[in-house]
């Protein structure tokens, strides 16, 4: 027996040794993220696995779901380190993208303007308020839901958000696609190298974790803020923006509220990802300005990128080359004609593979979540290291985009109204229980987040998540149905729009949800 314990002292010394890395600087060590945690395999042998001493050999992080303890954090980090990585991630070419379908639903620019700003206030504040938790707790989103909506309801949305994350790359990546097949024409990039090569560097950077995603998403937003500018010079000098006029009635009412649902959808789809990019923020941290900080840094850059969308479609109505290129190649073809036909030449182009590659920026928060969600929704799964399940989300993103590419507007308008939908269900509940049940940041216990027995069984988000979805029938106004409510806002189907889904599922579940949770607290306790 003492040359067993003398033999596991030995390879915990040679373990602790490893861990610490050849470097002694522990500020280079904090910002890799290598925690001492993070190399232990999540087995009961302790040893690391081939693929974690690969992953500490590139200097990778490798801590999963775990909780991250205050003597871990780095208490450097401000908020100043999200807000700027949520800026980088809406910085994008697929918001400038979206900002573009309200003239497609027939809204005029100032009409779009309107609905843009409204909705992305209403969707970013989730994001911005469960961004404070992770400072707090220490836990990833979807860890912190088992507090919320218990243990069923967070593996229900945990599923949910990694096929989610799933999407997300997907539509991301068909405008970028778009955009580096008009490139160097008559050689132009097919659309599945452009997928590929997208995909692979979201790889790289996503892979190294939580300290290498917010170092590049710090300053990733440079030249695309540049592209933009140079998108609302061209738009200016093309003398092509016409504003519209302001209309009223059925048409307009529901072209708003399926546009709304679509910028609701982009705006809000980080709600179940918030926390996971402010762990490593001190506990202390003024929580205050961490949702300001969070809101001003989502905000700009989507009321900033949607804007210019909605400014560069109506140029279509003016410009036959404009018209021309974004009905063979829709947004992206849009995108290309405006920066090099007939306009900037070889700048516009390199001003076009820019723009594409700022994809990377949005897709690199989804990859990484993937990751943690799929280990959060099945244990087994967590002893799969983090880098593999974001390898694995990836190419199943791959899959996905290279088929959608040739539908893009129409898969990104079904998509974002379903993010819009489940979020919407989930804020209800998420909402209600920290307010109405634990009544506020005091009400956790936090250390059994791996406890079963501390946390609800999750019937009341069962129920919930089922009244949501009923909601969600009653008012989508979608190309593949429509509900019955929604059949009642807009009776006349030539018209464009009429969807209330997310509306009406925040709706239905919140009842839902408080219904069966004051049951549930009786009768189990918790």
């Amino acid at each position: 027996m003492s040359s067993s314990k003398d033999h596991t002292k030995e390879y915990d010394i040679k373990l602790s040794d490893l861990e610490k890395g050849s470097s002694s600087n522990k500020d280079e060590e904090l910002y890799f993220g290598e925690q001492s945690e993070g190399f232990q395999n999540t087995t009961t042998s302790k040893k690391l696995s081939f693929i974690n001493s690969i992953s500490h050999l590139i200097r990778a992080e490798t801590k999963g779901i775990e909780r991250i303890e205050e003597h871990e954090r780095n208490l450097k980090e401000t908020v100043l380190t999200a807000a700027s990585m949520w800026f980088s991630a809406n910085m994008v070419i697929a918001a400038m993208a979206l900002g573009m379908l309200g003239a497609k639903m027939g809204l005029s620019f100032w009409e779009s303007v309107l609905t843009i700003i409204f909705f992305n206030m209403l969707g970013l504040i989730p994001v911005a308020f469960f961004s404070m938790f992770g400072p707090e707790f220490g836990l990833r989103q979807m860890i912190l839901s088992r507090f919320l909506v218990g243990d069923y309801g967070s593996r229900l949305f945990a599923f949910i958000t990694a096929i989610a994350c799933i999407g997300w790359g997907a539509v991301n990546i068909m405008v970028s696609a778009q955009l580096l097949n008009m490139v160097n024409q008559p050689h132009e990039l097919p659309p599945w190298a452009g997928c590929l090569i997208l995909v692979i560097m979201t790889i790289v950077v996503s892979m190294f974790g939580y300290n290498v995603i917010h170092f590049y998403e710090k300053w990733s937003w440079i030249p695309n803020v540049v592209v933009f500018f140079v998108f609302i010079a061209r738009i200016k000098i093309s003398g092509n923006f016409d504003a519209g006029e302001f209309h009223s009635g059925e048409a307009t009412a529901g072209a708003v509220l399926s546009f709304g649902g679509a910028i609701f959808g982009f705006a809000t789809g980080w709600t179940t990802y918030a926390a996971d990019y402010t762990v490593f923020m001190r506990k202390d941290y003024p929580k205050w300005k961490i949702f300001w900080g969070l809101v001003i840094g989502l905000i700009t850059p989507l009321l900033f990128t949607m804007i210019i969308g909605a400014a560069a479609i109506t140029g279509i109505q003016k410009s036959d080359v404009w018209a021309e290129y974004y009905e063979k190649h829709q947004n992206g073809g849009l995108m290309f004609a405006i920066l090099a036909v007939d306009s900037l030449g070889g700048f516009g182009q390199f001003c076009a593979v820019i723009l594409a590659l700022s994809t990377v920026a949005n897709n690199i928060p989804n990859m990484y979540t993937i990751a943690l969600s799929t280990q959060a929704f099945w244990s087994g799964f967590a002893k799969v290291p983090r880098i593999v399940w974001t390898i694995v989300g990836n190419f199943l993103t791959l899959a996905i985009c290279i088929p959608g590419y040739y539908k893009f507007e129409d898969v990104m308008e079904n998509f974002m109204n379903m993010i819009g939908y489940y979020l919407a269900i989930y804020q209800a509940m998420t909402l209600s229980e920290h307010f109405f049940y634990k009544k506020g940041f005091k009400g956790y216990d936090i250390e059994g987040y791996n406890d079963k027995s501390r946390y609800p069984i999750g019937i009341a988000a069962i129920v919930g998540f089922l009244f949501g979805v009923l909601g969600t029938y009653l008012g989508i106004d979608q190309n593949w149905g429509v509900g019955p409510i929604a059949k009642l806002i807009n009776a006349d189907s030539s018209l464009p729009g009429g969807d209330i889904g997310f509306e009406l599922a925040f709706g239905f579940a919140f009842i839902g949800f408080n219904i069966v949770r004051p049951l549930e607290i009786k009768y189990f306790g918790r």
